[in-house]
Parts: C-alpha cells; structure tokens; sequence
C-alpha cells in the first residue's frame, strides 16, 4: 500500500567527497548531463541508480548505497496512524488456493499488507507455534485499514476465507495484542532459517528479486519447478507477495547444494528480469550480489552509472566494490 520507500523522502543532507555538504529537496533537479535509464516494470526496484524523468536529486541518492556521498540527514513525509486495523494470518490447505487468493484479495480496499509463507516456511514455524494448523500447506499474512470502511470488515473476511477456499482455524484480531503476535510470527521465521543454516553448516543464499504484478504467478511457478528439483525441503519462499516481491532462501543441505546455490540463483534472477523484474527491489545489491546487476542492464547503461560515479566520487573511494566495478586505474588501490 506504502510502496517504495522513495516516494516518501522529502529532502536529503549529504556530505560529498569534495567535502561540501548539500541540502536537496524533493523536486530539485539534476544539475549535470545524464543518460535516461529504462525502469523495471516491478513496483520496487533498487538495482543501480535511478536515473529517469524528473532525474531529482533525492532519486538519484536514494538506493545509491553510499557510493555517491553520505547521508547526513533525511526528511520525510509522515501519514496518520490508523484509528483501527484488523490483522490476521490466513491458513490454505494448498498452495495453488493461495496464490489464486493472492491475485483476488490484492485489489481489497485500505488493504496494506499481503505476506507469503510456503509449506517449508510453516514447518520451520511449527517448532515455536503449535497452533498452526496441521492442514495448512501455506498462509498469507494480511492487514487491513478499516477507517472509514463500510459494513463489517470482519464478515467481508469470513466470505473471502470461505470463496479462497482458506482454512476456518485461520488467525484474526483487531487489538494492538493481536497485531504484535503476528508481526512476531512473521519475524520468527527469519530467526529460524538462520537457526537451520546453522544447523546444516553450509550457509545460505536469499533472493530479493520482484516482477510485475501480472507476472506474480509465473515466477512462483518458475521457483516451485526449479527448488522442488533441486533443494526439495531445503528453501524457504515468503515475503511480500502483494508486491510480487518474494525472498527465496536456499538452505543447502550438503557440499554439491552448497556448490550449485549460487548459479541457481543466478538463473532465477534472470528469469525475474526476463519477465519485467529487477534483481533487487529493496535491499540493494551491495558487493555479493553486485555481479548480478548486468543481467538487469546493458554494459552501456551501467556506463552511464559509472559517469555518474566519477562525477560525483572521481577517485572511486565511496563504497569501492559496492554496487558498481571498480575502474583498472584504481583497482592498485583497493
């Protein structure tokens, strides 16, 4: 419902590398020649700078990692806190009633949250919470705004449950309380995949690929297909489907798991890209995952990327090896 974090930033403070410090507002212009990027067709997306109409700015620092300059200060536009919110967990004895229900309940009114969890994700919750029921094979988290809304909400969502064809055990609550126990089951499963990689000694990998909202569906597809090949039991799919943004964790289980994990991530990512997506929608690309941002863009574009960089960082010190290849000349000084 939110969207990207970008569009609430109002105005940035940032220290440049000549040692000046500027103040840009929301709406002030790029100053120097740029070359236009094309924009994924994903509603978040964080790979590379942005550079596109109306070329502010505050877009161009946003998600540039700290290779441009360092932010000091941010302003940023607040929103009123909801006078009432129902939240609740939904239960699915399969996951193909999930994702149909995803593409039925994204359109919900004042909905403003749609989280994702797949039957590997439940097995790992089950351990803290034994009220899962046992016919679920995934779920969906959701939040909805009732300010204002008509009727009752809480009739509207037992109608939804019953035509998705969602579990009656499923979780509802209108209270603060309610609301803190589910954003903690959500919370928990990352503290339980990072217990597993733990446990299995291998490490992991994770995804932070988007598409299209029209396309949600074949990339679930393209995940299933491929993890259920080659990690079966060992991956975890769950996050913010609402936005076609999930995170694929692979968990691998053994040396030649461990070994294949990253190529496979590697083919997913292009396939996100294939269909209109980004290789990363939120959490940038930092250095481990910086080799994948030529499967996004063209060695052209992310040239432009690199004029920029030297107009703004000409000796290449900010987050050297972050998000972008360091240039032969300064490679002797890395």
């Amino acid at each position: 419902m939110y969207g990207s974090t970008r569009r609430w930033i109002r105005g940035l403070t940032v220290a440049l590398m000549d040692g000046s410090i500027h103040t840009f507002r929301r709406g002030q212009r790029i100053d120097f020649p740029v070359t236009p990027l094309p924009a994924p067709r994903a509603r978040k997306h964080t790979a590379g700078y942005y550079l596109r109409e109306p070329f502010d700015w505050v877009d161009l620092f946003c998600g540039s990692e700290g290779t441009l300059g360092v932010v000091l200060e941010a302003e940023l536009a607040l929103l009123p806190v909801p006078a009432q919110l129902l939240t609740g967990v939904v239960f699915f004895p399969a996951t193909e009633l999930a994702l149909a229900a995803v593409e039925a309940w994204r359109s919900v009114s004042q909905l403003r949250m749609l989280e994702y969890f797949d039957c590997h994700s439940l097995r790992l919750l089950r351990s803290r919470y034994s009220d899962i029921p046992q016919s679920a094979e995934s779920a969906l988290l959701v939040e909805q705004i009732l300010d204002g809304l008509p009727g009752d909400p809480v009739e509207d969502w037992l109608d939804r449950i019953g035509s998705s064809g969602g579990l009656e055990d499923s979780w509802f609550g209108e209270t603060a309380a309610d609301r803190e126990r589910f954003r903690v089951f959500r919370h928990t499963l990352p503290e339980l995949v990072n217990d597993e990689v733990r446990r299995l000694g291998h490490g992991k990998l994770g995804t932070d690929f988007a598409v299209p909202v029209g396309q949600n569906t074949a990339m679930m597809d393209i995940y299933r297909r491929h993890l259920e090949a080659e990690f079966a039991g060992n991956h975890v799919i769950f996050g913010h489907i609402g936005d076609a943004h999930v995170h694929v964790n692979l968990l691998p289980a053994n040396p030649g798991q461990a070994a294949r994990a990253p190529e496979l991530l590697r083919e997913l990512a292009s396939e996100a890209v294939r269909l209109g997506g980004t290789v990363s929608a939120e959490h940038g690309l930092g250095k481990k995952k910086a080799h994948l941002l030529p499967l996004e863009y063209a060695p052209e574009q992310i040239s432009a990327m690199c004029s920029v960089k030297r107009r703004l960082d000409p000796s290449w010190l900010l987050g050297r090896h972050t998000l972008l290849p360091v240039p032969a000349e300064f490679l002797h000084t890395s």
